[in-house]
């Protein structure tokens, strides 16, 4: 599946690089003589004056037109139909409630996170931080059918890892979350991005933005309206990449940028990302993946990002609390990378 797994990772990468970076130009003010820009900027910043908010992402396309977009795999590198149907349905939503506007929110602030995994059958996975603890499930079963990497059965688990078995029943489990801070001590360098890192970052992708990029307004009725933001896709990437090189230094640890030589391999097409707004909220981000791939007539392939309010984060009844090590540990990598950070 290596080919046929490349050709899902390109085009969705560079979508979501491209979505980042029209949003961030509009949020950054740099295109204040645009008065469609000047609208995506305070639906942007409106977002961050909410105390309630969700994100939820997915690809809003049948099955049949991802396997069209890779069918040039090589023979016996074809997608399947089931992972077809498993990417199409996938949708991962992100919540966070605070006490006050998320933008002046701090650590402390915060009601709960939560993170929910969902495919075309129903629930994968979720979790939420809530108080000192952050709560776990997940439908292991469905998972790895739809991942092709089966998990093993409650029988099968060895003695050493009876904790795990509340989570092979798709049952709430807890971990301690300062035993998960002190878990993630050990790994080296820090993963976040300071705050004058993040204003040198914001500059030195301003000025390639603003030139790179076009926003237009598509009016429609009923308070509706649809802002389109176009560009080069492999002109905004070399520019953006060729003005943070400089802050290589300043990136969390393991960060490597793409090569001059890999930025000539990145779609030589226009991107448009579209933003639609109700009375001057936003509520979604599109972008049609199918427009970076070289057979994409007649194919829409739409990445969605739709903002709402936030799910349910209240800490949920009877869980059980296990011990991070057995949680994060190789009998459930799944539940490692999600809590570690890695999902």
């Amino acid at each position: 599946m290596t080919a046929t797994m490349t050709a899902i990772r390109k085009p969705l990468t560079a979508a979501g690089c491209a979505a980042a970076l029209f949003a961030g130009a509009a949020a950054c003010g740099t295109v204040e003589n645009l008065t469609a820009g000047q609208k995506v900027d305070r639906a942007v910043e409106e977002l961050g004056e909410q105390k309630s908010l969700s994100f939820e992402l997915g690809l809003h396309a049948k099955p049949s037109a991802l396997t069209k977009l890779t069918g040039e795999a090589e023979p016996g590198e074809e997608m399947p139909p089931e992972f077809a149907k498993f990417f199409t349905g996938l949708r991962i939503k992100l919540s966070v409630e605070s006490k006050k506007p998320l933008a002046d929110s701090g650590e402390k602030d915060l009601v709960g996170v939560g993170m929910r995994v969902s495919g075309a059958d129903g629930l994968l996975a979720e979790f939420r931080v809530v108080g000192d603890f952050t709560y776990y499930r997940a439908d292991l079963e469905a998972l790895g059918e739809a991942m092709g990497v089966p998990f093993p059965t409650v029988d099968e688990l060895p003695e050493s890892e009876k904790e795990l078995r509340k989570v092979l029943e798709g049952k709430w489990v807890k971990v301690d979350n300062s035993e998960l801070e002190q878990s993630r001590k050990g790994t080296s360098g820090s993963q976040e991005i300071d705050t004058k890192t993040q204003q040198k970052i914001l500059k030195a992708v301003r000025g390639v933005v603003a030139r790179e990029v076009t926003f237009t307004s598509k009016g429609g009725g009923d308070g509706t309206e649809q802002i389109v933001a176009k560009a080069s896709f492999r002109d905004l990437l070399t520019g953006v990449f060729d003005k943070l090189r400089p802050l290589a230094d300043d990136l969390p640890a393991g960060t490597e940028l793409p090569t001059n030589k890999d930025l000539k391999e990145a779609p030589d097409k226009k991107i448009a990302v579209n933003f639609s707004l109700k009375n001057g909220d936003l509520t979604r981000v599109s972008v049609n993946l199918a427009a970076l791939a070289d057979n994409a007539k007649g194919t829409r392939l739409p990445l969605v990002l739709t903002f709402g309010k936030a799910s349910d984060l209240s800490a949920p009844s009877g869980a059980t609390e296990v011990p991070v090590g057995e949680l994060m540990g190789p009998g459930n990598p799944f539940t490692g990378g999600m809590l570690g950070g890695g999902f």
